[in-house]
């Protein structure tokens, strides 16, 4: 004959806290999901600014390209043709998928360039953040001489 078995069955006084672990551990899942998301995102936003610098400056480079022959050719000077230089500067950008401006300074020797990028989020996605913008900024300067600026 078997002896007498013991049973114990568990009551709601022995796990109070029940599933206390579980919700904590969402939580704190979710705001390292959310963190990570804005460091690779926002990481990216930076990338975008760089980016963004670096088609500016060489649409600028571009631009400064367009010396006026009108006054280079008979050695009146070599100055911007400020037409030419913001639309070269302005197709650089065109060609390149930027939006962005460019105007010829009045000293007719720089010019500015200024573009914006959009990047697409991936993380910031589920807070509603789908595109971050990033702006460009640059500007070249016409310089003539041979060891030296000339002016």
């Amino acid at each position: 004959m078997e002896g007498p078995q013991l049973m114990h069955h568990r009551t709601d006084t022995d796990a109070p806290d029940r599933g206390a672990i579980t919700l904590w551990w969402v939580t704190l899942i979710a705001g390292v999901l959310i963190l990570t998301g804005m460091v690779v995102d926002l990481g990216s936003k930076l990338r975008a600014v760089e980016a963004a610098d670096a088609m500016c400056a060489e649409a600028a480079r571009a631009g400064a390209q367009a010396v006026d022959p009108t006054k280079a050719i008979p050695g009146q000077g070599v100055v911007l043709d400020p037409g030419r230089a913001a639309a070269a500067a302005q197709d650089y950008l065109q060609h390149a998928h930027v939006r962005g401006t460019a105007r010829a300074g009045t000293d007719g020797h720089s010019i500015q360039v200024d573009a914006t990028v959009t990047h697409k989020t991936l993380f910031l996605q589920v807070i509603g953040i789908t595109s971050l913008t990033a702006e460009g900024h640059a500007s070249a300067e016409l310089l003539h001489g041979v060891t030296a600026p000339e002016g």
